[in-house]
């Protein structure tokens, strides 16, 4: 009865990105016909037979060669790993997440870990060890500042900060002969101060190094960064992906777009993805291809180091994904609003919103981005304002407002509001918040889901108390 009967679909290459991102990665649950992939509470995973545990160790069953076929791409290549040895390496519930965000940034494997630092952190890992350089553009988030100045510093791993992007003296001065990758985001906060990727990929390109982008704020619905070339993105799950503030995660993406050979010929060596990691093995890069350096993220950072991501985050996750366009499309049309609204108002100084005509990096921001029907840039919803009075007056505004939430984080449904310099960059030199523009008027604010009529109506009567002052 059912020879008759089109089967469903479970390879989405090809299909445009609204469905990918409802149906991507998804796999059909055999057990019980459940239409959502289950959340799979489970440590470990049944081996077939002796041979098949010998396979999963060494890796082979996911192999290039002809007797380990993939089914990803002709030549073998596999950029599922669902024949998983302990969860700590991966799980069904969080495949689905992995492979619907691979598809939708365009890239290969994804990797998913347990919170957007952890993202960075396995990412870099992977590159970079005791003795070894990274460069980054010098506008990014304070956490990752943190993370690069404080944890990776004790690591043994240096960090160089370029702040004009466009300056090639600037990049020459900065990358060594020991520098293993160029590191920057799409849409840096607080400031929304927008890195141009065809630059930054020029750049590395000379110099045979990966480009390592975070797309946290700009998220694969507003810009896909490999399309700029880029070579590795990352992402905090936590913020727009999940979007409803409810789970921590992160997710590391190989493009496959970066030739591991030619920049070991330069000399620049990536040894855990061009070198066998023990005796009769091949190397990642021989084994896994265009994976490779997900695979070595997975099999030699994620595994030993352990920031497994929890099933049910995976699990929100691939929830949270199958609205993000339309999500996304809601929280910049409120941010536009609302940056314009703000801009005209006496009691504020400055907005800092590259999509707004007033901006420096309008031009930029419409050509990366998109226009809206006034010609504006569609660059997310996380920007930031200043208002007068300084500290008093920063104050002022956050103790007013009654829509917007008092708190860290960005990207949920709810719109958020923090002041930077007594938070997220409180711990940064005076020298190094004036380069980075955090003042003591700034406030960053994450543009929510709720009506941008009832946001401004919001912020407007918590403007009248900075106005009293």
């Amino acid at each position: 009865m059912t020879e008759n009967v089109a089967q469903p679909i479970y390879d989405w290459e090809g299909f445009g990105f609204d469905t990918r991102q409802v149906h991507a990665g998804e796999y059909p649950d055999k057990n019980s016909g459940l239409r959502v992939p289950p959340i799979a509470l489970s440590a470990g995973y049944l081996f077939d037979d002796f041979d098949d545990q010998v396979n999963r160790f060494n890796g082979s069953i996911h192999w290039r060669s002809d007797e380990h076929p993939g089914h990803g791409e002709p030549g073998g290549f596999s950029p599922s790993e669902h024949a998983p040895i302990y969860s700590r390496q991966g799980n069904p519930t969080n495949w689905v997440a992995e492979e619907r965000l691979a598809s939708l940034e365009g890239g290969t494997v994804s990797v998913a870990v347990a919170s957007g630092q952890a993202a960075i952190s396995a990412a870099l890992f992977a590159l970079a060890q005791q003795g070894e350089h990274i460069v980054s553009t010098g506008s990014i988030y304070g956490g990752t500042r943190i993370l690069f100045g404080r944890s990776f510093k004790r690591f043994g791993i240096e960090f160089d900060y370029v702040w004009d992007a466009d300056d090639d003296a600037e990049w020459e001065r900065a990358i060594r002969p020991s520098t293993k990758a160029i590191y920057t985001e799409t849409i840096p906060n607080p400031r929304n101060d927008i890195t141009d990727l065809r630059r930054i990929a020029e750049v590395a390109a000379r110099h045979n190094l990966p480009v390592v982008v975070d797309n946290t704020v700009g998220t694969p619905a507003l810009i896909r960064p490999f399309e700029h070339g880029a070579n590795i993105v990352v992402h905090s799950t936590t913020k727009f992906l999940t979007g409803h503030g409810a789970a921590v995660g992160g997710a590391v993406i190989d493009g496959g777009n970066f030739d591991w050979d030619a920049a070991e010929r330069a000399g620049r060596s990536y040894p855990l993805i061009t070198q066998s990691s023990r005796p009769g093995v091949p190397s990642m890069l021989d084994r896994f291809g265009r994976g490779a350096y997900a695979r070595a993220v997975r099999e030699s950072v994620v595994n030993d180091i352990g920031p497994t991501l929890s099933p049910l985050h995976g699990f929100l996750l691939h929830q949270g994904m199958e609205t993000l366009s339309l999500r996304m499309e809601r929280h910049v049309t409120s941010s536009l609003r609302v940056a314009a609204w703000l801009e005209q108002q006496p009691e504020v100084l400055s907005v800092d919103y590259a999509g707004l005509p007033s901006s420096p990096l309008h031009e930029l921001a419409v050509r990366n981005y998109g226009a809206d029907d006034a010609g504006r840039g569609r660059t997310g919803s996380v920007f930031g304002v200043t208002v007068r009075g300084g500290v008093d007056g920063a104050r002022a505004l956050v103790n007013g407002v009654r829509v917007f939430s008092r708190m860290t984080g960005i990207g949920d449904t709810r719109s958020m509001i923090i002041h930077p310099l007594t938070s997220t960059h409180g711990t940064f030199s005076p020298e190094i918040n004036e380069r980075l523009g955090i003042t003591p008027g700034l406030l960053r604010l994450s543009v929510g889901l709720e009506s941008a009529d009832d946001l401004i109506r919001d912020l407007r009567s918590a403007l009248d108390r900075v106005a009293a002052l």
